[in-house]
């Protein structure tokens, strides 16, 4: 049966999180049904990346196998049925067995941070207005780099064989009015990203050295890392597969 991947970009306040589970709604449940109500059968859907409950997506993946042609004018009526904050983007065939999860060759992420009160962020980036070194958040990003094992930026009750991740980019970008971080990897823990961003904050006000920093990295204790800032400052920017996918993003 053909196999094809759905390109989605979302809004995640409104949803706990990317996976479908029991008792709260996800995004995930949403486009099954819109898929159920468009196609009426049942199309099962396995996701790329796990978001949290409030984080958001400009691209993560579904991959599913249906029997037929799809294209621009199925994604036109999945979203005419979608709620607002879902956005399906493109459906697209790709070889057989081809795994939206495991033949991701990197995700990347974003945090997003504005120091002015603006009314049209503060659903999607963390009001944070205290001055920042801007130098010592870069080299504390630019270490990660360097290390492997991300022991100390997983949260607990994570079920994963391992907490090794390569690294692939990770600096602070500086816009008017606000900034983000950016990292890419070609894996994630559950909450590294937002615990790295937390952790380096601590950097950039003085309140953590760069040693100190660094100590925590190779300590593989997270009892001393923030994980504390909120989730809707976090958007998942991209997922990258090989060429050959042809994704057409």
């Amino acid at each position: 049966m053909p196999r094809y991947f759905l390109e989605v970009s979302y809004k995640g306040t409104a949803y706990s999180g990317f996976q479908i589970q029991a008792n709260a709604g996800s995004v995930q449940e949403e486009i099954e049904k819109a898929f159920a109500v468009f196609f009426r059968k049942e199309v099962v859907m396995t996701g790329a990346s796990r978001t949290d409950t409030g984080v958001h997506a400009r691209q993560n993946y579904f991959h599913f196998d249906f029997e037929g042609t799809l294209g621009g004018e199925e994604v036109y009526r999945l979203n005419a049925i979608l709620p607002t904050d879902i956005c399906v983007k493109g459906i697209f065939r790709v070889p057989e067995g081809a795994h939206c999860r495991f033949d991701a060759q990197s995700r990347e992420y974003r945090y997003y941070i504005y120091a002015k009160k603006d009314p049209f962020l503060t659903d999607r980036a963390y009001f944070y207005p205290y001055p920042l070194d801007w130098v010592d958040l870069q080299q504390a990003a630019s270490r990660l780099t360097e290390f492997s094992d991300f022991t100390s930026f997983s949260k607990r009750n994570t079920q994963v064989n391992h907490f090794r991740c390569t690294v692939l980019e990770s600096n602070w970008v500086r816009e008017k009015g606000s900034c983000f971080y950016q990292i890419r990897a070609n894996r994630f823990l559950r909450g590294m990203v937002r615990g790295l961003t937390g952790t380096m904050l601590m950097v950039g006000r003085g309140q953590l050295t760069g040693a100190a920093f660094e100590e925590i990295l190779e300590g593989k204790d997270p009892t001393k890392v923030n994980f504390n800032v909120p989730a809707k400052g976090l958007f998942l920017e991209r997922v990258r597969y090989p060429e050959h996918f042809q994704l057409g993003s």
